[in-house]
């Protein structure tokens, strides 16, 4: 599609800053997953003093649990689940310099002050389109909580993965200026 921003990780403030709600971008690089088991696990990790499974300084976390791959594929279908099950730990990533997130859905007040505060981004995958989002990582390694199945800590490689900037670093929303566009005054 003409007019996307091809956007390749790690997710630096520098890009963080160009990005605006609404804006189309295909992802490619290294990109990390996590449901909220696994962000449950993490937040605990931190609590104890301990080390996070990577690095999550200009990294996006993809909010996805995907199904077994098929024989000759990295993985299986893999599309977004609902955002709002991460919002009760998402801005203790984000204070740790976490930069991008993408799920489905609307995100939590408290969600889109920390994303202000640190520049951060959530980014919106279509919900659907699993199957199509697959072809898009190249390579996927479970590197953490392997006991959590589907929901384990994954390292994808990922080309031209499809989002759009849901809500950018400003806080401007797309689910708030949609419908404010057609609000009768």
């Amino acid at each position: 599609m003409a007019g996307e921003i091809m956007l390749q990780t790690p997710l630096t403030q520098d890009k963080v800053k160009k990005l605006k709600a609404g804006d189309a971008v295909l992802i490619s690089g290294t990109i990390y997953t996590g449901r909220d088991a696994a962000h449950k696990k993490m937040v605990e990790a931190l609590a104890r003093g301990e080390e996070l499974p990577f690095e999550v300084k200009d990294q996006i976390i993809y909010y996805v649990g995907p199904s077994p791959e098929k024989p000759g594929k990295p993985i299986g279908s893999a599309g977004p689940t609902t955002s709002y099950r991460m919002d009760s730990y998402a801005p203790k990533l984000i204070a740790l310099g976490q930069t991008g997130m993408l799920g489905k859905g609307w995100r939590a007040p408290e969600v889109i002050d920390a994303m202000k505060e640190s520049g951060a981004v959530y980014f919106a995958a279509m919900g659907g389109a699993g199957a199509y989002i697959a072809k898009c990582i190249k390579a996927a390694e479970i590197i953490a909580y392997p006991e959590l199945g589907p929901e384990a800590v994954r390292k994808l490689t990922v080309e031209n993965l499809p989002a759009i900037v849901a809500i950018d670093a400003q806080g401007n929303n797309i689910y708030e200026l949609g419908k404010a566009k057609y609000r009768r005054a």
